[in-house]
């Protein structure tokens, strides 16, 4: 089936039915997770053959248990985000009711990255579907595996006119985003993003962009270096460091420099021992992305953090640090989106502040520190989709948060009801009951017009 096809069956779909009830939209949701615990062992293996090597524990724990508790949230609290939302009506407006009504929009277009290939197609569908909407989902072309069995676990859940899943390359997704749908998730680059929202404003289509950049990790001076240092080492090497929210450079006091990269090293030994020969440690997902992120150490100070060379061949890259490399080179101006970690020293709290300020809003901050002073100090004047204290990637696990980016790291949110309320219109619906008071305004004027302005305007 053609991809028009496709977005004409599900416009059909919503057509028929504008408004699915409670018990359609529970039934849902239930399906595509049990379906999704089903095949749990197909996605871990296939995700695996599209990196050339990835976890199984880490596919299971970092995209299908996040998936499956996203879906099982969704289904228990749709009835209550269903609810219509009462608005109070101000005293000369009495003898009438105002609410919110959340309504469907339509058809949604969701577009899922190959970096979490699964999370990053289950978490858009739970709130599109709690809202009851119709979606086209394109997953990644650079996890072909994975994106073959979204396929299947799709047509083996929703009838066609529902959820559909179209694949294809670069050509197909700029295509897929000139749809007129009536609403659009993208996740990936910043500068696709670009592409995608220019896409679709030819049809005025509102967009959530989940994108990216450079998320700060923010080490306060009272902050424990080991503490921070296994903390960091799990949210950056995760994936090897193939993680939208992933810290992507540290800020840490001059003075504690070099003991936090020792920590470093003694966290990546404890965690991945070998790193490289480590069956725990993610390969890099292609040659590209690899060549890539070998060109960004050339001429820096490197320091890896674990035994064992880079293998080229099979996109294994050794973790390491770059210390306080140049602010205008390629590996502080640009997503790292792997496993190496620029260390920056500071030489005092607001000093990194306006480090992070003069760069572009993150989409995640992390801050170490148990000083209230230096919590609320770095809260208030900084601005980033996200903030995590004392932990790293934990934010995106917390389904009612709201999820999203500020600036140049995306637009809008989802997750939970905010993913509700997103793929939501959120109608408002004023109600008169009697006469209404407001009949009384109405012409022709006269003095008793001119009475109730005295008394309404003061």
């Amino acid at each position: 089936m053609s991809m028009e096809a496709a977005f004409a069956l599900l416009k059909q779909g919503y057509a028929a039915e504008p408004y699915p009830d409670l018990r359609a939209r529970r039934a849902a949701l239930r399906l595509l997770r049990k379906n999704l615990v089903k095949r749990k062992e197909d996605f871990a293996r296939a995700v695996s053959q599209d990196f050339g090597g990835r976890n199984r524990t880490e596919v299971l724990f970092s995209e299908v248990f996040v998936s499956v508790q996203a879906l099982k949230n969704a289904e228990v609290s749709v009835g209550e985000w269903m609810e219509r939302r009462p608005v109070e009506v101000d005293l000369p407006l009495q003898f009438a009711s105002a609410y919110v009504m959340p309504q469907p929009v339509g058809v949604l277009g969701v577009i899922a990255p190959w970096n979490y290939p699964i999370f990053l197609a289950m978490g858009p569908l739970a709130g599109a579907l709690a809202a009851g909407n119709r979606i086209l989902l394109k997953p990644s072309e650079f996890t072909p595996a994975t994106s073959a069995l979204m396929r299947e676990l799709i047509v083996e859940t929703f009838p066609p006119n529902h959820v559909s899943v179209v694949l294809g390359g670069a050509e197909q997704g700029e295509a897929f985003s000139r749809l007129p749908f009536d609403h659009l998730l993208f996740t990936g680059s910043t500068a696709v993003g670009k592409k995608v929202m220019a896409a679709a404003a030819e049809n005025l289509t509102p967009v959530t962009l989940e994108l990216g950049g450079k998320s700060p990790a923010l080490i306060g001076p009272d902050a424990s270096l080991k503490r921070a240092a296994d903390d960091i080492v799990y949210g950056k090497f995760l994936n090897a460091g193939q993680t939208c929210i992933a810290p992507d450079y540290v800020l840490v006091r001059r003075s504690d420099r070099d003991r936090f990269v020792s920590e470093l090293k003694a966290a990546v030994e404890r965690r991945y021992p070998g790193a490289v020969g480590n069956a725990q440690f993610t390969s890099v997902i292609n040659d590209r992305q690899f060549g890539r992120l070998a060109g960004y150490l050339e001429g820096l100070k490197v320091v890896p953090l674990t035994t064992g060379s880079t293998d080229a061949s099979a996109r294994r890259m050794t973790p390491c640090v770059v210390l306080d490399p140049p602010v205008d080179s390629a590996v502080m101006s640009e997503e790292i989106f792997g496993p190496i970690l620029p260390v920056v020293s500071y030489d005092s709290v607001d000093q990194a502040i306006e480090f992070i300020n003069a760069r572009p809003r993150p989409l995640a901050l992390y801050l170490f520190s148990g000083t209230e002073t230096t919590i609320n100090r770095v809260l208030e004047r900084t601005v980033a989709g996200g903030v995590c204290i004392n932990d790293t990637l934990m934010q995106i696990v917390v389904d009612g948060l709201p999820f999203g980016g500020a600036g140049l790291s995306g637009m809008g949110h989802y997750h939970g009801k905010a993913g509700f309320d997103t793929f939501s219109k959120l109608k408002p619906v004023f109600r008169r009951h009697g006469v209404g008071f407001g009949v009384m305004l109405r012409p022709p004027y006269g003095k008793l017009h001119e009475w109730m302005l005295k008394l309404l305007i003061r």
